[in-house]
């Protein structure tokens, strides 16, 4: 299980980003507050008030999310943060029940199929 952390100019935004992402099963689930940010900016100081989000979902959808997120943040860099998380067995099974699996990818995608179908003990 990871948390993308991410931040967004408000809150209408991140509920936006948040809505597609929860919709595409893509997350499990968005924690949405508010923040004061500090940074450099093409050779300026900013201070902002912003949202920042954290985002629970499988290590294997964290290309997916990310890019994702990038489609539809208004940030020409935003900031988008992974964080490798251990939850309870049940909170864990729940993110991974509550988003999709990361698609294979398929041989015309760059990767070439090996063997027939797997299939567990007895040939089932």
């Amino acid at each position: 299980m990871i948390i993308v952390y991410t931040t967004c100019r408000d809150e209408a935004e991140a509920r936006r980003i948040a809505a597609s992402l929860l919709k595409e099963r893509l997350v499990a689930c968005a924690n949405i507050f508010p923040i004061r940010s500090l940074y450099r900016w093409r050779g300026k100081l900013c201070d902002e008030a912003e949202r920042a989000m954290l985002l629970k979902t499988q290590s294997s959808l964290w290309e997916a999310v990310r890019r994702r997120i990038k489609e539809l943040h208004s940030y020409d860099l935003p900031c988008i943060e992974r964080i490798a998380a251990r939850g309870s067995g049940e909170f864990e099974r729940w993110v991974r029940g509550e988003t999709r699996p990361a698609r294979a990818k398929t041989r015309r995608e760059g990767v070439r199929r090996r063997g027939g179908p797997r299939r567990g003990p007895g040939g089932v």
